[in-house]
């Protein structure tokens, strides 16, 4: 240990930059754990106190400020929101990755377009979402409008994660099933696919982390009516509006930190139940993969044959 320290010392006394860079990476960790430490500390230590049974009650009036109605209505919109953006994103991800021709220019513009739509603001998406699915679709402020809303938003960020996850699985596995004669469609859904699940999950787990907090697109699309939606169509607010709806009025400071407390163990149930998901998926793809080597070797010895 003392040795190896030692050789790293003096590599970097022979490149004083290395070791600038180094020192930059270490303190931009530790200074991305500390904000983490103090923000999750500081809204445990506001929220616990004030959580009470009434906050959880079916109904919401101005004297328990329940959140419950909210909760429910944020499971329903992301799963609407998954439900429109997961098939297209992979979809059009598989297409572009699998399907479309190296150089072509659609995919350069479908991937300037897909960067572009990340960096938009939230807020934009709202007016958007307000002025076509509220207004000009006469969807009204909805459940159907937010999640549409939403779907666009974390669209491209669910397409890039999986054209990264299909491109990382090697071109061998692909070979050697089309040696053993199976067609491009097979191909892509029995061998490629499945050995880019964890990358697929963890380009939905971040978009379910960006739908749980959204508020800024949803006030203009879904609404705040604080009551549990019966409908799609149906006006509703989820959790984090309600959180801002809350603070907003300025009486119930304490119901709002309160609250980010339960959005903040939701956030972490989703990503914990996503990552257990994603390690039982992997377990399988290392089967498939295993498979997928197999018929590539054999594949190849017949090729040569």
């Amino acid at each position: 240990m003392v040795g190896k320290l030692k050789r790293k010392w003096c590599a970097y006394r022979r490149d004083p930059k290395s070791f600038v860079l180094f020192l930059s990476v270490c303190l931009a960790a530790l200074i991305t754990m500390l904000a983490l430490i103090f923000i999750i500390a500081y809204i445990l230590i506001k929220g616990i106190p004030n959580l009470t049974l009434d906050l959880f009650d079916s109904k919401y009036t101005t004297e328990n400020v329940s959140l419950l109605p909210a909760l429910i209505n944020t499971l329903f919109i992301m799963l609407l929101s998954l439900l429109f953006a997961v098939p297209v994103g992979i979809g059009a991800a598989i297409y572009l990755t699998e399907y479309a021709r190296r150089g072509n220019k659609l995919v350069h513009i479908v991937g300037i377009t897909a960067e572009t739509l990340s960096g938009i603001p939230s807020i934009v998406y709202g007016l958007f979402g307000s002025l076509f699915f509220v207004k000009y679709l006469g969807l009204g402020l909805s459940l159907l409008s937010g999640a549409l809303t939403l779907s666009i938003m974390i669209l491209p960020l669910i397409m890039r994660t999986t054209e990264e996850a299909l491109r990382s699985v090697p071109d061998s596995y692909r070979e050697g099933s089309f040696g053993l004669g199976a067609g491009k469609l097979r191909t892509v859904f029995s061998i490629v696919l499945p050995c880019a699940v964890p990358g697929i999950l963890s380009g939905v787990i971040l978009g379910i982390g960006r739908i749980v907090g959204e508020s800024a697109a949803l006030i203009f699309t879904s609404g705040t009516v604080a009551e549990i939606a019966t409908s799609m169509f149906s006006s509703a607010r989820t959790l984090s509006v309600h959180m801002y709806s809350i603070s907003g009025e300025g009486l119930y400071i304490k119901q709002t930190y309160a609250t980010a407390v339960v959005l903040l163990v939701v956030v972490i149930l989703i990503n914990a139940l996503s990552g257990f998901v994603a390690k039982k998926i992997g377990g399988n793809t290392l089967r498939v993969s295993h498979y997928a080597q197999k018929d590539a070797r054999i594949g190849g010895k017949n090729t040569d044959g």
